[in-house]
């Protein structure tokens, strides 16, 4: 009598929700494993969140206005940076930094050779539960901006969180081409430093740049598209091409991403053989 197949070699979409579920329980449980780092992980996050919107509160004790941005718009801003900060630190940088560490001691054949897509498994394989602090300020904070906001659209809702969805994808679509050079170099510990600065650049409204920089932030490593553009889209003033704008530049980035993937496991060889 044949057996019965694994939950592996489904084929279909229950296929990939038995794969997801089962990543999803291997990372929690892996988060789960030090409790005390989690608890000051929590704590060290919550001060963080706080000094991410102090300085802003700053300048504006100062200046009605900023590039055009009120307090309160520009907290919008701020809002989603703390969810763009938050999803990074929980799914995204604990995961593409583990294949770094895959690449460097040889432990990445593992992945390679499970019978599913290996960049689906090594973007989920690892979750940072406390990170998930800086979403739910950024959701406080978002809150707190809106109430002192005219009310937006659904129409500008929709929008601001389709932008915020093609902006997410954008910034994986840039981590994974920033991770995927240590298949050569393997050592890009300096990279990701770069990378996260960057991505800091996005607490602040689009408007505060200017050229070269402007154009860093909404096409090389748009993190404008997650934090300042939904902010528009909620406040009404997205232009039409805004929209046109993200998808371009998170479907370029998430094809270049997908190629350079493939390209650089036909590069890999094992550190361990």
């Amino acid at each position: 009598m044949p057996e019965a197949p694994l939950p592996a070699m489904r084929r279909g979409p229950a296929r990939w929700i038995s794969v997801l579920a089962a990543l999803g329980r291997v990372a929690l449980m892996n988060a789960a494993a030090y409790r005390a780092s989690f608890v000051v992980d929590v704590l060290v996050g919550a001060v963080a969140s706080v000094g991410v919107v102090l300085p802003l509160l700053f300048v504006y004790e100062h200046a009605g206005s900023v590039a055009g941005w009120t307090l309160h718009q520009a907290l919008l801003v701020t809002a989603f940076f703390l969810v763009l900060q938050g999803l990074v630190g929980l799914l995204v940088e604990p995961n593409l930094g583990a294949v770094v560490e895959g690449v460097r001691s040889g432990s990445l054949d593992y992945l390679v050779l499970k019978p599913v897509d290996a960049q689906l498994v090594a973007s989920l394989q690892r979750v940072a539960p406390a990170k998930a602090w800086d979403v739910l300020a950024g959701l406080v904070v978002g809150a707190w901006a809106l109430a002192h906001l005219p009310p937006p659209t659904w129409q500008g809702a929709l929008l601001a969180l389709g932008l915020l969805l093609a902006g997410l994808a954008a910034i994986y679509g840039v981590w994974v081409l920033v991770i995927c050079t240590s298949f050569w170099f393997v050592r890009v510990d300096n990279l990701r430093f770069l990378l996260t600065a960057a991505l800091d650049a996005g607490r602040w409204p689009v408007g505060v740049y200017r050229g070269w920089v402007r154009l860093l932030l909404t096409v090389v490593v748009p993190v404008a598209l997650v934090t300042s553009f939904p902010a528009m889209a909620l406040l009404g003033t997205a232009r039409p091409g805004t929209v046109l704008h993200a998808l371009v530049v998170a479907g370029g980035l998430l094809w270049a991403s997908r190629l350079t993937w493939r390209g650089a496991l036909r590069h890999y060889t094992s550190a361990s053989s």
